[in-house]
């Protein structure tokens, strides 16, 4: 089995900035995709970031230009680094992590993002 740990999450203005990271540990070793959802109070989970073995990103419209995903394949972790913060960017950010043609989806427990004043 695979384990997520996030970690990173907190509370910051309207503005700043946050780093968020996770750590795969487990018996898979090595997986397709990494990437970071998050769902705020009565929304459904959306994708923010996610990025390939490869290094092809992807970013959801509303966080683009802001947020930046990288991974360490190697240590199989996943970072996001959220700059310019706004109030609806707070939510429950989850760890993802696949592996090839989705065989196997792990999720972390999520680390609390608000941004306020």
């Amino acid at each position: 089995q695979v384990q997520l740990v996030e970690s990173g999450g907190g509370l910051v203005q309207p503005g700043g900035s946050l780093r968020l990271s996770c750590a795969a540990s487990g018996s898979i070793s090595s997986f397709d995709a990494m990437g970071w959802y998050r769902q705020a109070p009565g929304k459904q989970r959306e994708l923010v970031a996610s990025i390939t073995s490869s290094g092809t990103t992807n970013y959801a419209d509303s966080v683009k230009g802001r947020f930046t995903i990288s991974r360490d394949n190697a240590k199989n972790t996943v970072s996001l680094q959220m700059n310019s913060l706004k109030p609806e960017d707070t939510a429950v950010y989850y760890c993802n992590a696949r592996t090839w043609f989705a065989r196997f989806n792990f999720w972390g427990r999520g680390t609390q993002v608000t941004v306020s004043s």
